[in-house]
């Protein structure tokens, strides 16, 4: 009984601070919001008993992830108005050339992916540690590195976007 309360709590919560991140007035307080939000899931991790996973949310999503949104937040200046002419430089067929590209590999390895059979290792232990990295950089290597790759371009273009001339 008091484990379902907690679950409920921490439920409401998370939805709570949620709503706050998308209704709030000023980027930072958004950003401290889901800083709560993030640790708020890290206790529902607790409560399902899995503390790797736990340690993972705070560590990585509200210590690194939330320090990249508000480096991105005081980088980009908001209150600027938006740019009356558009850049000849600007390489429009490329990108959407680009864009495509990525697109056909995510297909490539998403059907990839769905061919191949499941790996015979047996049943992961979320407390296994070991088992989680092995599983991590065989399995999901291509995921991982995807991710990876994403948060490179979101940080690149947050820089691209808070300087004035290249």
């Amino acid at each position: 009984m008091a484990e379902a309360v907690a679950f409920y709590i921490c439920a409401a919560l998370i939805l709570g601070f949620g709503a706050l991140v998308i209704t709030a007035k000023s980027t930072v307080h958004s950003v401290l919001y889901l800083v709560a939000d993030f640790l708020c899931v890290a206790a529902l991790y607790v409560m399902l008993q899995a503390p790797f996973l736990a340690v993972i949310q705070v560590m990585v999503y509200a210590g690194g992830i939330v320090v990249l949104y508000l480096f991105v937040v005081m980088l980009v200046n908001l209150k600027r108005p938006p740019e009356a002419h558009s850049d000849p430089r600007r390489l429009g067929r490329l990108g959407v050339a680009m864009a495509a590209a990525v697109l056909v590999e995510f297909a490539a390895i998403f059907a990839l992916g769905w061919a191949k059979p499941a790996s015979a290792g047996g049943a992961l232990s979320p407390n296994n540690v070991e088992q989680i990295g092995r599983a991590l950089y065989t399995d999901y290597l291509i995921p991982f590195e995807v991710a990876s790759v994403l948060l490179l371009v979101a940080m690149i273009g947050a820089i691209v976007l808070a300087k004035r001339e290249l």
